[in-house]
């Protein structure tokens, strides 16, 4: 697809024209694309990236058609494009323990990975015996240990592997103790996180060591923060919300704005959690550069 309106599938509701769009249905397809399109860029459901209102002149992949499961035993393996909540409930059917923590996850598998999603206490790589990615040439297998995950990062950050798939080893247990888990979890998200209701990006700001970007970014008055068409969440300072008119030179001017006071009251420099796709504005391009988004 040519010139393609992204921001109907951006969980922001922001976002201009891509040049180029490719959504391909299976892995074999995937991998034929990165090859004909070296430098694509790979998306997958749009929940914590951030897309330029004046658009982008590049090629993206869009993963969210690759949603293929095969379940062996208590064995799962899933490819890339396959959305959190799905993948938690097609283990809750199975009578599989260990995903229930991705039923409020509004991204895909691969973009899980790919930043080492975490959740009340668990994360993405808990599970995980071993993960296909494709490296630029041809697809490789690579261990739990050889993808390096911390906290909210795995080796395909450092280097261009580009997750395919992956193989988890969950628990069998019974269906009534899994789904209570989940609906403990779903309320809690609700207590904690704005729905997909009101268009948001997941959390701004990563936490600083041993602290909460939220109570710092509260303490340092972001509550009352507005720019353009977007405001700070009222329940939780590391959320922004688009009101239905927002840019992302709004978003990145507001996120500046946040950054700045935490720095000055505390001498902590936030890292974003968001990431960017754009280029095509100068004032964008800096402020990322201030930001230290990637």
């Amino acid at each position: 697809m040519l010139d393609y309106d992204i921001s109907k599938l951006t969980s922001f509701k922001i976002g201009g024209e891509i040049k180029k769009v490719y959504m391909p249905e299976s892995v074999e397809e995937f991998v034929q694309i990165l090859q004909k399109e070296p430098e694509a860029v790979v998306l997958g459901n749009l929940s914590n990236t951030l897309i330029s209102s004046y658009g982008y002149d590049g090629t993206v992949i869009i993963t969210t058609k690759m949603e293929n499961v095969d379940i062996t035993g208590t064995k799962i393996t899933a490819e890339c494009g396959i959305k959190g909540p799905k993948l938690s409930k097609i283990a809750l059917e199975n009578h599989l323990s260990g995903f229930e923590f991705m039923i409020g996850f509004p991204g895909s598998l691969g973009g899980n990975i790919f930043m080492n999603a975490s959740a009340n206490n668990q994360c993405i790589s808990d599970k995980i015996i071993s993960i296909k990615c494709f490296d630029g040439q041809s697809t490789k297998d690579f261990s739990k240990e050889e993808m390096e995950f911390s906290y909210r990062h795995s080796i395909c950050m450092d280097k261009k592997l580009i997750v395919l798939s992956a193989m988890f080893e969950l628990e069998a247990a019974d269906e009534i103790s899994i789904k209570n888990k989940m609906d403990e979890i779903l309320a809690f998200r609700k207590s904690h996180q704005p729905s997909l209701a009101l268009p948001n990006c997941g959390s701004v700001f990563k936490n600083p060591e041993n602290n909460s970007a939220g109570k710092l970014l509260e303490s340092a008055g972001a509550k009352n923060m507005a720019q353009g068409g977007v405001h700070v969440w009222e329940n939780h300072a590391n959320f922004i919300i688009n009101d239905g008119t927002g840019t992302s030179l709004d978003v990145l001017r507001l996120m500046h704005k946040m950054s700045e006071e935490v720095e000055k009251k505390y001498q902590i420099k936030l890292i974003p959690e968001i990431r960017y796709l754009g280029g095509n504005n100068k004032e964008e391009v800096e402020l990322c550069k201030k930001l230290k988004i990637k």
